[in-house]
């Protein structure tokens, strides 16, 4: 439960610092559609930064261990979608696109989880 928030807390600030990078640091170094995958993987990054926030308190409120591991399930999507199309913008390396979908589907899993032991918890 601690780490679900203390990661949330430091993946708020890390998308945030991204997000910054990739409006200033990449503008002039990479195209606009590169620049809009950027910005996709910041903003689902940030998004979910809260998720393991809100996962985090939630499992700290109900003692749920399903929650905790929605939460992990999320950083682990959280880490392959935007991790992939992160290193996707720096590299080049139009392969990585394959990689997100399993990311997203980690996403998908993990709020569904999160669902799920919130309807036993509650």
């Amino acid at each position: 439960m601690k780490l679900l928030l203390i990661l949330g807390a430091l993946n708020g600030a890390l998308a945030v610092l991204l997000g910054a990078f990739g409006a200033h640091g990449l503008k002039a170094r990479v195209d606009a559609p590169m620049l809009e995958i950027w910005g996709t993987a910041s903003q689902y990054h940030f998004y979910h930064a809260l998720a393991l926030l809100l996962t985090g308190l939630l499992a700290k409120q109900f003692g749920a261990s399903g929650l905790v591991t929605a939460g992990w399930i999320l950083f682990a999507g959280m880490l392959v979608f935007s991790g992939s199309l992160y290193v996707l913008v720096l590299s080049g390396q139009k392969w990585l696109g394959a990689v997100t979908p399993l990311g997203g589907l980690a996403l998908i899993i993990g709020w569904l989880w999160l669902t799920w032991s919130l309807v036993k918890a509650l």
